[in-house]
């Protein structure tokens, strides 16, 4: 189970742009959401998405069956708050990705910025993978932002584990193809910067 005290002690305690992982717009993500699904009707999942402002910007480009999934009820609650009257065009799930019971083979996409590589042991990963193929429809996409192999060891007072297309590929298993990879020089609230890996993948 992930810590979700710790989270909520988080996003209670810190503004959304007083977080290292903080951006205004998560263009990377948003180019490859739109490379690999630009039919506006898929169906797409965004794993610990908090207060991120991802969704912000896919109901702007049109998108119309979006999830979010956050285990902070605070996190959730500063998204919901920030669109307003078109938070009721989500649906928000307040839950631990690794004991959430989500619909089979309901999504199109699954994205996941900043939150797999808080999964520190061996059994965390298998469950979250677990979870993601069976949620996922045939020949879905999964996008994946870790810290890289230059990325920080720990965030947020908690350790991580860094990841490249090797690392995630072996974490997916067989069943997952990489479609493309990225890499990305975040640059944090602070002025200091962190390499992210961004992994496309698709279901086999």
């Amino acid at each position: 189970m992930v810590d979700k005290q710790h989270w909520e002690t988080v996003y209670q305690s810190k503004a959304a742009d007083a977080v290292s992982w903080y951006r205004p717009h998560l263009d990377t993500s948003l180019a490859l959401i739109e490379q690999a699904l630009p039919d506006r009707e898929a169906a797409i999942i965004d794993i610990g998405g908090g207060e991120a402002t991802l969704v912000d910007d896919l109901i702007a480009r049109g998108y119309s069956k979006l999830t979010v999934l956050d285990i902070s009820a605070a996190a959730i609650d500063v998204a919901r708050r920030r669109l307003g009257e078109a938070a009721a065009k989500v649906t928000w799930l307040v839950d631990d990705i690794l004991q959430v019971a989500l619909p089979a083979q309901r999504f199109d996409l699954w994205h996941d910025r900043a939150l797999f590589h808080f999964l520190t042991l061996p059994e965390q990963r298998a469950c979250y993978v677990e979870q993601l193929t069976s949620a996922l429809k045939p020949d879905g996409h999964v996008i994946i932002s870790t810290f890289g192999p230059q990325g920080p060891a720990k965030c947020s007072g908690l350790d991580t584990v860094r990841h490249d297309s090797e690392s995630l590929q072996r974490e997916l298993g067989p069943r997952f193809n990489l479609i493309e990879q990225r890499s990305e020089l975040h640059q944090t609230p602070f002025g200091t910067t962190q390499q992210f890996f961004y992994g496309h993948f698709r279901l086999a």
